[in-house]
């Protein structure tokens, strides 16, 4: 079970720091939402800052392409050092591209579907992905609240993992905070992107500490 903090909920003037910060309270990965402000209406940053926090940490950089033309963006941030690049299945028919560059730059290969998108349009690509990322409220923005109607996708999700034998991880991405992990951890998901529900505590190490037993506890009790 990983949590991976999101930066977008960090100081933005201070990325390095917080990035050391989360690092030495034991994250093992690191999310970075990119936005494009055409695919979302936000803006959030680019490949140069994952190249300068690239030396500072050994963490798992996990980075989501909420972006248009994510094509263009892949062999910028492969060479910045991102671990795992993650595009949309909303791209449609872009989608068996995305995934195959990804994988030919060596980098572990995501596919992320939005909150209204049916199920049905992520299961052809499942064998070829390493993460299927399930927003869990509509990209954008952080802080939004959680949408407990997403919960029957990360179920479909873990039902067709055992179904066809394969082995994504199932991360779940927007207004997870301790209770909406237990959630997702008690419906199937073992990745859980938390940017306010824990850069929002004074003691960030503690409440990342929690998290991560919280959702250990609900994979003991699945199991």
């Amino acid at each position: 079970m990983i949590i991976a903090p999101s930066l977008l909920a960090a100081n933005f003037g201070r990325f390095a720091a917080e990035t050391i910060r989360v690092d030495r309270a034991g994250a093992q990965w690191l999310h970075l939402d990119i936005m494009d402000g055409h695919f979302v209406a936000n803006i959030s940053f680019g490949p140069e800052v994952v190249r300068v926090l690239r030396p500072l940490t050994k963490m798992f950089l996990d980075v989501h392409l909420m972006c248009s033309r994510p094509e263009i963006l892949l062999e910028p941030f492969a060479k910045a050092g991102a671990d795992q690049m993650t595009v949309h299945v909303e791209l449609g028919d872009r989608v068996t591209r995305l995934l195959w560059k990804i994988k030919s730059l060596g980098k572990k290969v995501g596919l992320a579907i939005n909150p209204p998108t049916g199920m049905p349009q992520v299961e052809p690509y499942l064998n070829q992905i390493d993460v299927l990322l399930i927003m869990t409220v509509n990209p954008g923005f952080g802080g939004q609240p959680f949408i407990t109607e997403t919960l029957p996708k990360v179920q479909q999700a873990d039902a067709w993992r055992k179904e066809k034998n394969l082995h994504y991880r199932i991360e779940v991405d927007g207004g997870i905070d301790f209770q909406t992990a237990a959630e997702c951890a008690h419906a199937g998901a073992d990745t859980f992107v938390s940017g306010t529900g824990l850069f929002k505590h004074r003691n960030f190490k503690a409440a990342l500490r929690k998290m991560q037993k919280i959702v250990d506890e609900q994979a003991r009790i699945r199991s």
